[in-house]
């Protein structure tokens, strides 16, 4: 039995609203990165002069923080295109996340001055734990290209 009208016409209801749905948070993405890159800088130049280094680790922070919210309306754009989702952007933003947790973890050691063993002995933990993710995004990242690799030479071969 063929699908009714009425079918076809939900069914294209359906996939309008997912396409603008995609591309008012693909917007949102955007938007949001441009507001968190400026404040980031408004941040920085506020805070240069009484801390020099606190301030440098900020604007760091939220420049990776933009990259991230970048990469993830990219991941939208791609997807709008092809309809595919690849897994690569999502590696990508692992990747940013576990450095910029890492630039977190030492700049909090740093501007804290002293701290206690068990303090640090948990900074530790944490950045280990950040640093085994890193490599092991990075490494699910190279088989994911290799892969690729072996798959477009086989279709194109």
């Amino acid at each position: 039995m063929s699908p009714s009208g009425g079918d076809d016409l939900k069914m294209h209801v359906m996939e309008w609203l997912e396409k603008y749905g995609y591309v008012t948070a693909g917007v949102s993405f955007l938007l949001l990165g441009m507001v968190v890159f400026i404040y980031g800088w408004i941040e920085f130049l506020s805070g240069f002069k009484e801390n020099a280094p606190k301030a440098v680790l900020v604007l760091m922070n939220e420049l990776l923080l933009v990259v991230i919210l970048l990469e993830l309306f990219r991941t939208i754009i791609n997807f709008l295109k092809s309809r595919t989702i690849s897994l690569e952007p999502f590696l990508h933003v692992g990747i940013i996340a576990s450095v910029r947790r890492l630039l977190t973890i030492g700049a909090e050691i740093t501007l804290q001055g002293e701290v206690s063993t068990v303090r640090f002995n948990q900074y530790l933990l944490d950045a280990l734990v950040n640093v085994g993710v890193i490599l092991a995004l990075v490494l699910a990242l190279y088989i994911y290209r290799i892969r690729g690799m072996k798959a477009e030479y086989m279709v194109k071969g």
